[in-house]
């Protein structure tokens, strides 16, 4: 089920999110979650989902990678590169503002499966950027807080 994006400034999207527990993430609840925050994603053409942005306030980011959604539960960022990297961001709760952003290249990431197992990985590009983006949502930040260079572009009625 595609889900309503909460759109800035709701309080929802500035709020930091608890940790999901573990005996939670094999519900059928949860798994319609995961699903419809991938379907959600998917719909809007999003590239990542933070579980906040749909009015949960748990730690779940969905990440469109090239070999398909990525859900990450309590996801934790272990390590970053000194080399950073500046590019152009935009966020499905923030419509028609971008900005450049500067965030580390190359980055570890922990978490669990939507199986509830441990991940362990390696992110860099766009890939990279996209994870941090969502894990800043699920600590009440969004782009706009770090960007320089916002700019708006006109909605079409």
């Amino acid at each position: 089920m595609i889900r309503e994006i909460l759109i800035h400034p709701n309080k929802i999207l500035h709020k930091k999110s608890e940790p999901v527990k573990a005996s939670s993430i094999l519900s059928a609840k949860f798994k319609k979650l995961i699903t419809d925050m991938a379907e959600t994603m998917l719909a809007k053409d999003g590239v990542g989902l933070a579980a906040p942005q749909i009015g949960e306030s748990i730690r779940v980011i969905v990440v469109n990678t090239k070999d398909g959604v990525l859900p990450l539960i309590n996801p934790e960022i272990k390590k970053k590169s000194w080399r950073q990297e500046t590019d152009e961001e935009g966020c499905l709760s923030v419509p028609g503002v971008y900005g450049y952003v500067k965030r580390p290249a190359n980055i570890e990431v922990s978490g669990l499966t939507q199986t509830g197992e441990k991940i362990d990985l390696k992110a860099k590009g766009l890939l990279a950027r996209v994870i941090q983006h969502e894990v800043d949502h699920l600590d009440g930040i969004l782009f706009i807080d770090k960007a320089k260079r916002l700019k708006q572009t006109i909605q079409e009625l």
